[in-house]
């Protein structure tokens, strides 16, 4: 799993909107990676509205968010749009991203079923990870409060 100082695997991912997003092509300003297990669900469906509601102040000091799922582009659409979620969702439904980030969670509720491991990866300006959370089960969320101090940290 990458940790603070490491480089952020790179990735490229298609939002909810059918548009690709690579990671490297953001460097320049810091990039929250918010990953989480199932667009739908209750913690979710927290977790992301927090951060879009905290859109602006993120915003303001340089930061984009990206949610990141293995839902596919269309959960990902209705979710953004049943929510308001003012940020790009992107489907990982190979995979790749969440074996790259080693936060595979395996048999969420239906056996074989993997998912994003609810976590958040602050990615800085070059490219390396400022800060790193991991929840120890699906239902725990992030400290949102953390996040934002980082990301408005210089």
């Amino acid at each position: 799993m990458p940790t603070v100082g490491d480089t952020a695997p790179d990735f490229t991912l298609t939002a909810q909107d059918k548009s690709s997003v690579t990671l490297s092509e953001m460097r320049g300003g810091r990039v929250v990676l918010a990953f989480y297990p199932a667009a739908f669900t209750g913690v979710c469906t927290k977790e992301l509205c927090t951060l879009s509601d905290g859109m602006a102040s993120l915003e303001s000091c340089g930061s984009s968010v990206l949610g990141i799922s293995v839902d596919s582009p269309f959960s990902n659409s209705a979710f953004a749009e049943a929510n308001d979620i003012s940020f790009p969702l992107l489907s990982d439904v190979h995979r790749e991203t969440v074996n790259a980030y080693s936060i595979a969670l395996d048999d969420f509720v239906i056996p074989g079923y993997t998912v994003a491991q609810r976590s958040i990866f602050v990615v800085e300006a070059d490219g390396n990870i400022g800060y790193a959370w991991v929840a120890d089960n699906p239902g725990q969320e992030p400290d949102y409060e953390a996040v934002m101090v980082h990301c408005a940290s210089p």
